[in-house]
């Protein structure tokens, strides 16, 4: 990986102009966003203003996208929120401590994926993972922010029966003012985005609640605030470390570390499609370590790329990283200015922030796309979606990633098969399904195609479709063995070919394999399958294959027989074509 971030070349006063702009809009966007994923967190304003500072300069520097930004985000935040509320007290120093550890070990684990190049284990996790996640986790944030919309005492909604019961219990204590602060941050947050959707409308939405509450407060209502928001800057400091914290919260971190992965390299590559870029994964998950791992040296908890600063950065022009290094610039001095407003602002308001961040987080038109495409992606998507709700946010991450994994197993240990035959319709009698074309075979010689990896896990599974075809198809003792489409062959799949082999000699048949991937040839060299067969029964095609084969044929049946669909057919004997004859060698695609 380059020391220097390739995006420097491409600096000119033109793209400083466009970074700058883009800059600006994203610093006015994260404000309202950092203190509320810093409530969702558990923490103070403060610590999401410093990983809205610090994340996004380092992942510009060692990333690879050149338009997701980075910092606090949601998803993140309802995770260490989850990992850390159940023995620490949200807001209080320990926890503070506790989420800068998890940044640092967050940090660490990314890193050690990226450097070893294992990238490519994160594809494996289904994105269904991350839809049923992000769906249960706006949920549990949404309910954990109406003890403020109604200014009552609730418990965690992560205890759902008992969250539900206490909310019935104490409906009668509402806030009515309260309520109304944070119906009119909701709707004006709506209203902006709607009507105004270039404006910043979280910061907006937080203003007309904050109006609304200041003149409930002078009719003498009781609203309360957030206080006044600390505005200094990051400072270094050496984050909490020990083999206590690793074994209480390793853990939690390898999951924080996950999803922040799957988000992070789900913003860049998406923007990647739109921009043309190209996306080095390695480097986009080195990237994300190093802002994790260096941000916690500077009070920072876990972050990743957002999805909502990504977008609005690219569709603001953002041509370089710079634009969230200035974004990060921006948000300092805007703070400055803005941070003693910050005792006007009612908690109930930054409540209906928060509501409309969840609300927007479930992806309706994904959830609708998963649910009437795939059987397999919707059950991974709704058992995440219930572990979230139902058992812990963390252990919902590592059972939509069990479920990813059993199903590709699953799949990879049941490739597809088909038997083939010529088609006489196509000009150069192309091989199709002979059941689904009905299509005539030879009654001596089986074409079998093998679509899928043939390792360790789909073994067995091949060997009993062997076994099926030789019940069904006695008759037909040959077999050539298309493997086209084969993406693996291991040693145990290598046995399987020449015990296959062996069966059908002793029946008086042969085996044959067709492969033309000088990979899989390479392979069968190595794992001796080449030895046991001799190249006689291994074609480069189905021309050669059945011209090595059809002479080894029974010629009394080959007398009676009345398909004869290879041109081969011709020299055996009861053939009664003259000049002309329309049997033809197979054609070579299928």
């Amino acid at each position: 990986m380059a020391v220097v971030p390739p995006w420097l070349g491409g600096v000119s006063r033109e793209a400083l102009r466009s970074d700058v702009l883009a800059g600006l809009t994203g610093a006015t966007i994260v404000l309202p966003q950092a203190v509320a994923f810093a409530a969702i967190a558990g923490l103070p304003p403060e610590y999401g203003f410093f990983t809205a500072m610090v994340m996004p300069v380092v992942a510009a520097f060692a990333g690879s996208s050149w338009h997701a930004v980075s910092g606090p985000t949601t998803a993140i935040s309802a995770l260490v929120f989850g990992a850390l509320a159940g023995s620490l007290e949200p807001f209080s120093a320990e926890f503070i401590q506790v989420a800068i550890a998890l940044s640092l070990m967050v940090g660490i684990i990314q890193l050690l994926l990226g450097f070893a190049k294992l990238g490519a284990l994160v594809d494996f996790v289904s994105h269904s993972v991350m839809t049923g996640f992000v769906a249960g986790a706006a949920i549990l944030i949404a309910l954990s922010q109406l003890q403020y919309i109604l200014a009552i005492d609730l418990p965690r909604p992560s205890h759902l029966p008992l969250f539900l019961e206490m909310l019935l219990e104490r409906a009668s204590g509402v806030s009515w003012p309260a309520v109304v602060v944070s119906i009119v941050t909701l709707a004006a947050g709506i209203g902006v985005k709607r009507w105004r959707p270039g404006l910043p409308n979280y910061l907006l939405a937080l203003a007309a609640g904050s109006v609304v509450g200041w003149v409930f407060s002078r009719s003498g209502a009781e609203i309360a605030s957030i206080g006044v928001i600390n505005a200094a800057a990051p400072r270094p400091m050496l984050p909490p470390a020990g083999a206590d914290l690793l074994r209480t919260y390793g853990s939690a971190a390898f999951a924080i570390a996950l999803v922040g992965l799957l988000e992070a390299l789900a913003v860049s590559r998406a923007i990647a499609t739109r921009s043309g870029q190209p996306i080095d994964g390695n480097r986009e998950i080195v990237g994300q370590g190093a802002s994790n791992f260096i941000g916690s040296f500077f009070q920072c908890y876990p972050g990743s790329a957002s999805f909502t600063r990504s977008g609005v950065n690219y569709e603001d022009g953002a041509r370089t990283p710079l634009s969230a290094i200035f974004a990060a610039g921006f948000l300092f001095l805007i703070l400055q200015f803005v941070a003693p407003w910050s005792v006007y602002v009612p908690v109930s308001a930054m409540a209906g922030v928060i509501l409309l961040v969840a609300w927007r987080l479930i992806d309706f038109k994904e959830i609708r796309h998963i649910a009437t495409t795939s059987a397999s992606e919707s059950a991974i998507a709704l058992s995440t979606f219930l572990a979230t709700l139902f058992i812990d946010l963390e252990f919902s991450v590592y059972v939509g990633v069990f479920l990813s994994f059993l199903f590709f197993v699953r799949s990879s240990s049941r490739p597809t098969f088909g038997i083939g035959a010529p088609d006489p319709n196509t000009a150069t009698r192309m091989f199709r399904n002979a059941e689904e074309n009905g299509l005539k075979e030879c009654p001596q010689l089986v074409v079998m195609r093998l679509d899928g990896p043939l390792f360790f896990g789909s073994v067995e599974f091949v060997r009993r479709k062997f076994r099926s075809v030789e019940r069904e198809r006695p008759d037909q003792k040959h077999m050539l063995f298309a493997m086209k489409g084969v993406g693996e062959v291991d040693m145990p799949g290598s046995d399987l070919l020449i015990e296959e082999a062996g069966r059908r000699h002793r029946r008086g048949g042969s085996f044959h394999i067709m492969t033309r991937t000088p990979k899989t040839i390479t392979k069968l060299a190595r794992f001796k399958v080449m030895r046991a067969l001799t190249k006689k029964h291994i074609h480069l095609s189905k021309g050669d294959a059945v011209s090595e084969i059809v002479p080894l044929l029974d010629p009394d049946i080959c007398r009676t027989c009345t398909a004869r669909i290879f041109r081969e057919c011709a020299a055996q004997p009861g053939h009664s074509g003259a000049n002309g004859s329309p049997y033809q060698t197979a054609g070579e695609n299928t």
